[in-house]
């Protein structure tokens, strides 16, 4: 399989990840086309096997989260016609989606769909770890703001001359005693 071209560009793939509920999820819709197969077929063979599709696996989106979902992705503009909620595959159901199919191209394309998946984990962990170093940076650029003031502070203190308590040139009664 090394040498085999990509059926899907995964570029592709990875358009069609999506996180809701704090999880990196492909719609059942997307999984079908990828699959080669309709999304009503896969449903089904998920039907049939429901114990291999646990929370972590499978969930169905709520109203809302699809209303959101057809708001956001054009592709998808035909959800908005359809009665029931759509299932969303996290990496593994979507792995488990393709052995349950045991189709083919399914077993083709769950190797791209998990190495999508598998690049978008890593480009997430590289937007973290940059995220850490940036809030690094910014305490850093903060404490150093902080003394870049003081010492702004401290220099005009030092520019502006000392108020004299000088006196007043002449004689004034009471001053014989000095």
């Amino acid at each position: 399989m090394a040498g085999q071209k990509a059926i899907i560009p995964i570029g592709q793939i990875e358009q069609r990840i999506l996180i809701i509920r704090g999880q990196k999820i492909m719609l059942d819709a997307d999984l079908a086309m990828l699959y080669g197969v309709s999304t009503r077929v896969l449903n089904q063979a998920v039907r049939r096997n429901q114990k291999r599709f646990p929370q972590d696996f499978m969930f169905k989106l709520t109203q809302p989260e699809k209303n959101e979902v057809i708001t956001i992705c054009d592709h998808l503009k035909n959800l908005k016609y359809a009665k029931a909620l759509p299932n969303a595959f996290t990496e593994h159901g979507a792995i488990m989606a393709a052995s349950v199919l045991n189709t083919q191209r399914a077993i083709q394309i769950s190797v791209f769909v998990v190495r999508a998946f598998v690049k978008l984990r890593e480009m997430l962990s590289t937007h973290k770890e940059l995220a850490h170093k940036l809030a690094a940076l910014e305490r850093k650029l903060q404490n150093h703001d902080e003394s870049i003031q003081s010492l702004v502070v401290a220099i005009r203190q030092l520019m502006t001359p000392p108020e004299s308590k000088r006196r007043p040139i002449g004689f004034r009664p009471g001053d014989a005693n000095d």
